[in-house]
């Protein structure tokens, strides 16, 4: 048990939705082992605790979906936004990662000139907070990629000129893909947590859970 002012009593199983997201969450396609560095540090977290647990992996939306039902107690690994705070509570950072645009060498890129945001083709993986938000500031978003290795083939063939992801992720895509690094210019917008977004009614029905995992977190590296 894990000691944060109040005892933490662990209950029976959590059960827990994620996606498969290279190298955040992965699945051996042999052997079905999962893996991932935001697997890995939230299974390090529920040892700590000796709380059972269940990772199920499935497609995003439906995941989000599933713990706003109540169908599952959290997932993993998502940026904090106010849709999501309606239903969900997000725990300390389990990965932070640097979101980046990703430019084709060809392109003038300077993050401070208003116009480029009209003027230039912009991708992100859809119907993420990234791609919605790209909508809602007004830039040219002319792509839906399902996922980074996608958002990648559209950069490389000039199909749009700037990417928007997390670093990990797209040098993840551009190292699988056997492309270097100095294929295109990198620029950091800032960066941003990865949480455990848990359903606010299992927070509420086990008030100490979460200080206790966010304690646990922090032994985790």
């Amino acid at each position: 048990m894990i000691l944060t002012g109040t005892t933490y009593a662990a209950i029976e199983r959590l059960s827990l939705a994620t996606q498969v997201w290279p190298p955040y969450q992965t699945v051996n396609e042999k052997t079905g082992e999962i893996g991932g560095v935001a697997v890995e540090r939230v299974q390090c977290a529920l040892r700590l605790m000796n709380q059972p647990y269940e990772i199920v992996f499935m497609a995003w939306d439906r995941a989000q979906l599933m713990v706003q039902t109540g169908k599952m107690d959290g997932y993993f690994a998502g940026s904090k936004s106010t849709t999501r705070a309606a239903y969900a509570v997000p725990s300390a950072a389990v990965v932070t990662d640097d979101l980046s645009w990703f430019v084709l060498p060809n392109i003038s890129f300077d993050i401070d000139d208003e116009t480029q945001k009209y003027n230039l083709r912009y991708g992100a993986k859809f119907n993420t907070n990234k791609w919605l938000s790209l909508k809602q500031e007004g830039y040219n978003v002319i792509k839906k990629p399902r996922d980074a290795d996608s958002l990648l083939q559209m950069l490389w063939q000039g199909e749009i000129d700037v990417a928007l992801e997390y670093r990990y992720i797209f040098e993840y895509s551009m190292e699988k893909a056997g492309m270097p690094l100095s294929n295109f210019k990198r620029v950091s917008r800032g960066t941003l947590d990865q949480v455990v977004h848990f359903s606010k009614d299992f927070i509420r029905e086990n008030p100490t859970f979460l200080d206790s995992f966010n304690a646990s977190l922090t032994s985790c590296r």
